[in-house]
């Protein structure tokens, strides 16, 4: 069966079929003109209205890349940022390793095969984030691969600068609404975490957690 006929489930009639390809058409001829900028691209982009993609020439995307409206993509990092196949960055959301208006440049992101951004998450890249293969994340989910220091009081934190820590999504995990990961941590593969949840530490493999901090509350592993 063709990806054409895969793209919808039961539930859709003609009509409605008709008027979303008519609205993808649009976002064909957006993401056939700013490929044109990317790194490398493999196949099918789709760009929605009003998508800020900024240092293309650092991006490289795989096949079937989809970035929906009013969407920030920042690719103005150290490391080239690497997109797979079937990759979807949802509407508002917001990808950013460095500042437009300068300060210093930061590590950037990779992200596997069939993963996606939620609508109005926030990743900020400025240490290096690596995201799996199969990676479900929900609405507003925030990554932050930095901390601001701030042991001198004698001067103002803001002038002390940041320190930069790894953040490692394993593959095959569900990242639910809301959810915030901190600097440093390691999410086990095929782990759940909660709507909500905090992340402040490594998360073992097929972990259920939730709450702030997160905890394990689950395996999913069950033992024969």
């Amino acid at each position: 069966m063709s990806n054409k006929e895969n793209r919808f489930g039961l539930g859709w009639d003609a009509k409605s079929k008709l008027w979303a390809y008519f609205a993808l058409a649009f976002w064909f001829v957006r993401g056939a003109w700013r490929r044109l900028f990317f790194s490398a691209s493999k196949g099918l982009v789709l760009v929605g209205r009003r998508v800020t993609i900024r240092s293309a020439h650092k991006l490289s995307v795989g096949k079937n890349f989809l970035i929906e409206e009013g969407a920030e993509l920042n690719c103005n990092a150290l490391r080239r940022m690497h997109f797979g196949n079937r990759v979807t960055i949802g509407k508002y959301a917001i990808v950013r390793p460095s500042n437009i208006y300068g300060g210093a440049v930061g590590e950037g992101m990779s992200i596997g095969d069939n993963s996606n951004i939620g609508p109005y998450s926030y990743i900020g890249c400025s240490g290096k984030i690596t995201i799996g293969n199969n990676v479900m994340m929900g609405p507003r989910v925030s990554m932050f691969a930095e901390n601001h220091n701030y042991s001198d009081t004698s001067i103002p934190m803001k002038e002390q600068g940041v320190s930069l820590s790894e953040i490692v999504v394993n593959n095959d995990c569900w990242i639910a609404s809301n959810a915030t990961i901190l600097a440093g941590v390691t999410i086990g593969e095929g782990s759940i975490i909660a709507a909500g949840a905090v992340v402040t530490k490594d998360i073992p493999p097929y972990s259920i957690v939730a709450g702030n901090p997160a905890k394990v509350i689950k395996s999913r592993k069950v033992e024969r």
